[in-house]
């Protein structure tokens, strides 16, 4: 096996790792996924709190109905709204609620935790992390747009 394969296979097994991470705590205490949290964060970061949904889709890399499927639950739970435009009726926004909002806040608490217990152990220092976090962004994994929300 290539050592471009064996790192790439390596980097699908870390994502799904942390995805599970990330889905237990946030789902546990929050009811929600990490897709969820990241299109939370994507909405709070847009200006106005809102975004096109097909800009989002585009953010997210998803197709327009898949990014319909993942915010009709947040709209069920009141933290996303949909709203249209008033000069075009074709074009629909998902707008975080102050309800979102508020949660996102509890949200990023609980993220951000996480975020420091994966990289305490083993001792990572902030130079690994900014060396790791400029190789993703080499592979085209680019961070959220904009600062916190």
């Amino acid at each position: 096996m290539s050592e471009a394969l064996d790192a790439s296979l390596r980097l699908v097994r870390a994502q799904t790792a942390l995805v599970r991470r990330f889905d237990a705590s946030l789902g546990g205490l929050h009811g929600v996924s990490l897709a969820d949290f990241t299109t939370l964060l994507h909405l709070a970061r847009a200006p106005g709190g809102r975004m096109r949904r097909v800009d989002l889709a585009e953010a997210l890399g998803l197709t327009a109905s898949g990014v319909t499927r993942g915010l009709v639950p947040l709209e069920r739970i009141g933290l996303v709204a949909r709203e249209t435009d008033a000069r075009d009726a074709r074009v629909a926004y998902a707008a975080l609620t102050d309800t979102g909002r508020a949660r996102l806040t509890e949200m990023l608490a609980t993220a951000e935790r996480i975020a420091a217990e994966i990289f305490a152990a083993p001792p990572w220092s902030t130079e690994d992390i900014g060396r790791m976090s400029a190789l993703l962004t080499r592979l085209g994994g680019t961070g959220l747009p904009g600062g916190a929300p």
